[in-house]
């Protein structure tokens, strides 16, 4: 069986990211694996999830409300890799790779909103 999410070059790049985030954590010191590891993974999975369900047997303004929430989420994000670099668990070429890689998806994501407008 196939769902159309699974189509879709934004949930695509969503899982790819999100798994990335998960391999990022595990250097995390151990006094963050509850608090900024267990956030940034949550809001990262938060992504992908959100556009799969919003995708299927959906109308398209509640896909768009769905996509809002994932695009939140990957804003969340972005403010995890803020406060990770200004903790100093995280490099500033890792932040600067994963910052550039949620600022792609987070157009990918408006690209996908708009186009449901038309």
């Amino acid at each position: 069986m196939s769902f159309s999410f699974e189509n879709l070059r934004v949930w695509q790049k969503a899982l790819e990211l999100s798994g990335k985030i998960n391999d990022m954590i595990k250097s995390f010191p151990d006094d963050e694996k509850y608090v900024l590891s267990s956030q940034i993974k949550r809001a990262a999975d938060s992504v992908s999830l959100n556009i799969s369900e919003g995708s299927t047997g959906q109308s398209k303004k509640e896909f768009s409300r769905f996509l809002g929430i994932a695009l939140r989420s990957a804003i969340e994000v972005v403010g995890c890799l803020y406060l990770g670099k200004n903790r100093n668990i995280l490099s500033t070429e890792g932040f600067e790779h994963f910052y550039s890689e949620y600022n792609e998806l987070v157009k990918q994501i408006q690209a996908l909103r708009k186009s449901l407008e038309n």
